[in-house]
């Protein structure tokens, strides 16, 4: 069975990384279901049992998006609200569609990595930040597999010119989308 790969991002056009990603992962659609919430439901209209026979359809399951305000964006949040419900996802009546399913988060954060750190600018690791969805998914009992990150190079403003900052990155991205396809066959 095959992995799903839940993307939400509100503007994967103009996405660097995530946008990569997902052409990285759109390579392999033998092993990858790839998923963008916000080009399926532009209106936020979420048709959940179609969402929840997907994920049932799938062995595991990612979450992919960049960190928005040190959280998901919000069509995510409402996805994971309307999607893993009780009696489905939880509860005493039969909610365990996500038990002991593997399931990981793919996030691209636009701080640098030592920004997130107790010492750092923002004093809490995304580890940290993240721990919201870690929690829900114990909840759910599924089998909790971690994160895998993107840190971005932040600068001050007026630091670099406009139009500049995706060379920051490059180097790296490819390097990325590799690894990143690594996580997700390790799950």
């Amino acid at each position: 069975m095959k992995t799903l790969i839940i993307v939400s991002h509100p503007n994967i056009e103009k996405s660097v990384i995530n946008k990569r990603w997902v052409e990285e992962l759109k390579k392999y659609p033998e092993k990858y279901t790839v998923h963008e919430l916000y080009n399926i439901y532009p209106d936020g209209n979420i048709n959940v049992e179609k969402e929840q026979q997907l994920i049932e359809s799938h062995r595991n399951l990612v979450l992919q998006f960049p960190v928005y305000w040190f959280n998901c964006p919000p069509l995510l949040k409402k996805w994971l609200d309307d999607v893993f419900a009780y009696g489905w996802a939880y509860g005493s009546n039969g909610g365990d569609k996500l038990k002991n399913r593997k399931v990981g988060l793919a996030v691209s954060a636009g701080i640098k990595k030592e920004d997130y750190s107790e010492e750092g600018r923002y004093r809490y690791t995304l580890e940290h930040l993240l721990s919201p969805f870690e929690t829900t998914l114990l909840y759910c009992n599924a089998d909790y597999r971690s994160f895998f990150a993107f840190y971005g190079i932040e600068s001050e403003p007026g630091e670099n010119e406009p139009g500049k900052e995706n060379e920051l990155v490059t180097p790296h991205l490819e390097n990325s989308a590799k690894d990143y396809l690594n996580f997700v066959d390790n799950l």
